[in-house]
Formats: structure tokens, C-alpha cells, sequence
């Protein structure tokens, strides 16, 4: 008898257990870096409702490039075209941002690669312990 209960570990079981850690371990491992790198190719372009502003954003939502139509100096309202300007980078985050989620749905859950990306970090962590395989005495 032990001070973990009063029951000996099962050892074919914490090695069971433990190969079936490494083995899940080493998949993710494998198929993480090539989606990793599809996911770091993203670039989305987002035309305004008018067609007179586009942004290309990347993976992490930066701004790689923004093009405005010449005509878009007839208006003589700032205020609007920067308003334009803002909803049609953040439209385009949002696409690059589902497109990444798509790209590892494979091997990390809609709403785990969701919450990683929108920074909720408990979101992640909480998800991540309910995937993790029980051990041999809590299964």
C-alpha cells in the first residue's frame, strides 16, 4: 500500500498510458510545423463595400499592403474614408484569422485555435486539460 490512495499504480498501464502521450505527441509534432507553415503563407485582401479601398493583412493580421483608388480623393470627408479604411483591414483579419483555424483543424479544435488566436489563454489552457487522455486510475 501507498500514500496515493492505498493502491499501487497500474505499470502496464502508466506505460500505456505514457506511449499513448508520446505517440500523440509526436503526430501533433509532425503535422504542426508543415501546417505551421501553410498557416504563415495566409494573406487575404478585403475590398470595401465601394471598391476604392483594399488591404492584404497576413496570418497575424498585419497590414501588408493597402491600396486606395484614386478616386477615393473626390471625397472630401476623412472622417468616412478612415472609418472605410478600418472596416476593411478588420474584415480582412477576420477572413486571414478563419482561414488559419481552417489550415489547423486538423490537429487543434475550432474553439481551442479560436481562443489562442483572440489571446483568451485560460480558453486554451481549460481546453486543452479536457483533451488530454485521463490516466490509467482516473479513466
Amino acid at each position: 500500500m501507498n500514500t496515493t490512495g492505498g493502491h499501487t499504480p497500474d505499470a502496464a498501464g502508466m506505460r500505456a498510458y505514457a506511449e499513448e502521450l508520446r505517440a500523440t505527441f509526436m503526430r501533433l509534432q509532425e503535422e504542426a510545423s508543415a501546417l505551421h507553415e501553410k498557416a504563415r503563407a495566409v494573406r487575404v485582401t478585403e475590398k470595401s463595400r465601394d471598391g476604392l479601398v483594399a488591404a492584404t493583412v497576413g496570418a497575424n493580421g498585419e497590414l501588408i499592403k493597402l491600396d486606395l483608388d484614386p478616386r477615393i480623393y473626390r471625397r472630401q470627408d476623412a472622417r468616412a474614408l478612415a472609418d472605410t479604411i478600418t472596416r476593411t483591414i478588420q474584415a480582412a483579419v477576420a477572413k486571414a484569422q478563419d482561414r488559419v483555424v481552417e489550415i489547423f483543424a486538423p490537429i487543434i479544435p475550432h474553439d481551442q485555435m479560436r481562443a489562442h488566436i483572440e489571446g483568451d489563454l485560460d480558453a486554451v489552457l481549460e481546453q486543452m486539460s479536457r483533451q488530454m487522455p485521463k490516466p490509467p486510475g482516473e479513466r
